[in-house]
């Protein structure tokens, strides 16, 4: 993986720091809310700057005024006296209301009864309660607020900031509370149990009428907060995060947040003008997890946590486990629900029938804000399918998705890791395109960043406080190469955060597979640090063993949840067992880390390297050629031409070719067919498939214009991608060049040392035996009646695809006739053909 751009400090990303804006939710919490004055209250100025949504919010609380004035406490009555107080008190005067009951709010049927019964004092807050309310450092608010039953009736107590009265009210119920200052509102009635309520809130200039938060029974099960607990909840999207539900036959929207080092979590939102005073969450026991059912709060509220820290302070948070977020800049989580019906039945009953590694598995690579910049998903679902089908490739890998505050990151540096970017729509409209790819025949594969994450300090970095989803220790917290953190993996909730995730985009997005970043950095505990910059593990070695259980663990839950997905590695190093079973153990005494895939890097390398030498001089390379079949077999490998190859310096493929333009694209051309028939997997980026030659943007993608009819060397781009397509082609039609990829037994070299002709030409065989020969003749001559040796069990070899034909801005020479063997041995086989090589090609011939 090439080092991202990587956001200064204290920024959300790039280079410099980003322009002050205005957002839809606050970078942190607002100071502490001037309260409305009950008649007769003490003036005490408070200035407080009012904070703004942008966006439309349902009738509410009036603006926060620019300076108030707070009703002192009453003073405490003694249990004592409180409960001595026998006599019901004067009934009071229901406060006049300031302006009629929305439109649609529900309420009683009827007139408004009168009060039934009389309201006495509720015994008042001790001070830590109510001090710890209302600064959000209260862990039982449910305690404190909502309806109890006490002697001589149910005490009820409402926290509503800015609001002039509050009532209870209920069928034949009409009891306004009494006011206690600092917005809470509280009293006794004299009933026999808690009725069915719900709470008359007056403002200055409205009055609303809502289920009160706090009358409601935790909405987390037992065994959530159990599998929670021991890291092993599978499916945690479902526990965690913000979730429309109905509860307690209540509609409405469940938040849950694991903070475990916060002294109080409250939820803020458009829904409340960002002030959470008024929905302080409670802690569910010792899970760490905070939890408060919201009534009527619906899909499309924008939300987020504010955070008492251990040292007092706050601090604003996106939910870790948001499902959808605002569009960046802007951060803010967003409740939402899935309503796509998916129409791929028949794909996904069918992609576990053969294992991947016996499969065809030719795989497009696509940055999707950038592949047709400005078009949506669902305007990718009309065009990406289209275009990756009719080039052949099995499979397209989408460069990460998940929400990132960067673009110039191009999603490897991930705030939202349960998200898809909202750049180009809703996380529907992304299950439209992974549908629409999918009824194209397309298989899905996404890379996923469980490695790192940035430090923005509205996101996952010290989010409750104290470090938490990274490690409390810097030496093995902080990326060296990014200036991102890393995760903690021996923290039982952290590991369960990104198993769950890995499960969450193939069961909610039914991705086909996922491409893990960075594998290398999460495996050494001295990637890119010095001496004393990283920590030995218990054996006193380098090996993160965290990381390898984490590996392990998700790439067996992955495997067992969902047939037919495949987990690819982009490991840069020579780990032994990448793709072995977890349950076999290797010589170095690890059990293998379980994936299905590994990106080959060092065929990538070297074959990048000897492509790029003038032809003269490639005679003195050609081992670089050959070396990948010495460790061929070692893992189920894929021949990997990805983004970080065309970026950054690097050069676009065909410019990383010598010679002319004539040469480079002959060469190009002869390189692909080189590709596709060795060994591995294959998987090319975008542009290469028509010899982009600039290097790679996010900022403009790929030179599509390039390809305009009106173009003068339109045919020269053009040429190279129907070369791709006929590769692909005849890839998926020959199982000789994928069923036994990953065997010794599917691959026997002909000419592996033919360095002075730069020759290389070897034998593909599926598992009937049935061989293809293939010959790559990386000099810019002709070679005629060129011997090369062949099986003497084949009558007649004829040839298949010549990357040198005319259609593809080739020179056109070929061998139009079937080659029959002669039986004058060459390269230690019995027989051998003689023909003719085009310059700078690649020839596949198979059995007339």
């Amino acid at each position: 993986m090439t080092p991202r751009p990587t956001p200064a400090s204290g920024t959300s990303g790039g280079d410099t720091p980003r322009p002050p804006r205005r957002t839809s939710s606050p970078a942190e919490a607002p100071a502490a809310p001037a309260r409305l004055p009950a008649p007769g209250s003490e003036p005490v100025p408070d200035p407080v700057t009012e904070a703004v949504t942008e966006s439309a919010v349902p009738p509410g609380p009036r603006k926060r005024p620019t300076g108030g004035t707070a009703k002192k406490p009453a003073a405490a009555k003694s249990r004592k006296a409180q409960e001595a107080a026998e006599a019901p008190a004067k009934k009071p005067k229901a406060a006049k209301p300031a302006g009629k009951t929305p439109k649609g709010t529900a309420g009683p049927k009827g007139p408004k009864p009168a009060a039934s019964g009389a309201v006495r004092p509720a015994f008042p807050l001790p001070q830590d309660d109510r001090g710890r309310l209302l600064s959000g450092a209260h862990h039982a608010p449910h305690d404190l607020l909502g309806a109890h039953p006490v002697p001589g009736g149910v005490a009820f107590r409402v926290l509503r900031p800015y609001a002039r009265a509050v009532a209870v009210v209920g069928t034949g119920l009409h009891v306004p509370l009494l006011d206690e200052g600092d917005g809470l509102f509280s009293g006794v009635l004299p009933l026999p149990e808690v009725p069915a309520y719900r709470l008359q809130v007056t403002y200055d200039d409205n009055e609303i009428e809502v289920d009160d938060p706090y009358r409601f029974l935790p909405s987390l099960g037992d065994l959530d907060l159990h599998l929670i607990g021991e890291g092993r909840h599978e499916e945690l999207w479902k526990a965690l995060g913000a979730q429309p539900m109905t509860h307690q036959e209540v509609t409405g929207t469940r938040f849950t947040v694991w903070a475990p080092n916060a002294r109080g979590v409250r939820v803020v939102g458009d829904f409340n003008y960002w002030d959470g005073t008024g929905y302080p969450m409670r802690s569910l026991g010792g899970t760490g997890i905070w939890e408060l059912f919201l009534p009527d709060v619906r899909e499309g509220a924008l939300y987020k946590f504010q955070i008492t820290r251990p040292d007092g302070s706050h601090t604003m948070r996106a939910d870790p486990m948001a499902r959808h977020a605002e569009v960046p800049p802007a951060n803010a989580s967003v409740v939402t629900t899935s309503r796509h019906e998916w129409q791929d039945a028949a794909w996904m009953a069918s992609r576990a029938a053969r294992p991947v590694h016996e499969a065809p598995l030719s795989v497009y690579e696509v940055h999707l804000p950038s592949w047709r910049p400005g078009l949506t998903y669902r305007q990718l679902a009309e065009q990406l399918p289209m275009y990756v089908s009719d080039l052949g490739f099995t499979h397209v890998e989408l460069m990460p998705v998940a929400e990132h505050p960067f673009g110039g990151s191009w999603g490897y540096q991930v705030t939202g890791f349960y998200a898809p970017t909202s750049r180009m729509g809703t996380p529907d409209d992304f299950r439209f395109l992974v549908d629409a790819l999918h009824r194209a025949g397309i298989g899905v594969i996404m890379d996923w960043v469980p490695a790192h994450f940035p430090r923005d300090d509205w996101a996952l970095a010290e989010f409750d406080g104290r470090p938490l989803y990274e490690h409390e220790d810097p030496l093995k917290s902080a990326h060296p190469d990014w200036g991102t953190l890393e995760f903690d993996f021996g923290r039982t909730e952290v590991r369960n955060f990104l198993v769950a995730n890995a499960t969450y985009w193939c069961e909610e997005f039914h991705i086909d597979g996922l491409r893990v970043d960075a594998v290398a950095s999460m495996l050494y505990l001295d990637y890119s640090r010095e001496e004393g910059q990283w920590v030995p593990n218990q054996h006193g070695g380098r090996e993160n063993l965290d990381a390898v259980a984490f590996l392990q663990e998700m790439n067996a839950t992955v495997y067992r949840r969902n047939p037919g997905v495949v987990t690819i590695a982009e490991e840069s190093t020579a780990w032994d067992g990448v793709t072995r079973a977890t349950h076999h153990i290797g010589p170095g005494g690890f059990g293998g880390l379980g994936f299905g895939l590994k990106w080959n890097m060092g065929w990538m390398h070297d074959s990048l390297g000897y492509v790029a030498k003038e032809p003269v001089h490639r005679k003195y390379h050609h081992h670089e050629m050959t070396f990948s079949m010495v460790y061929a077999y070692s893992e189920n490998y894929v021949l990997p031409i990805s983004h970080d190859e065309v970026v950054h310096g690097k050069r676009s493929l065909v410019s990383k070719m010598p010679g002319d333009w004539w040469q480079q694209r002959a060469t190009h051309r002869a390189y692909l067919g080189f590709m596709w028939s060795h060994p591995g997997k294959q998987l090319l980026f975008m542009g290469q498939e028509f010899a982009q030659g600039a290097e790679w943007s996010e900022a403009h993608g790929p030179d599509w214009w390039l390809l305009d009819p009106s173009y003068g060397a339109e045919g020269d781009h053009r040429g190279v991608r129907d070369l791709v397509r006929d590769l692909n082609t005849a890839y998926n039609a020959t199982p000789a060049l994928w069923e036994r990829d990953t065997v010794p037994e599917g691959f026997a070299w002909v000419a592996g040392d033919a360095a002075e002709d730069n020759v290389f030409a070897f034998l593909r065989y599926d598992a009937a035996g049935n061989p293809l020969l293939a010959v790559s003749h990386f000099s810019p001559v002709v070679r005629h009646e060129y011997a090369i040796g062949v099986p003497d069990d084949v009558p007649a070899w004829t040839e298949v695809l010549n990357t040198d034909a005319t259609a593809y801005g080739g020179s056109g020479i070929h061998n139009p006739e079937p080659l029959k063997p002669e039986s004058h041995p060459s390269h230690g086989r019995p027989a051998s053909v003689r023909l003719t090589l085009p310059p700078l090609a690649t020839v596949w011939f198979r059995p007339a």
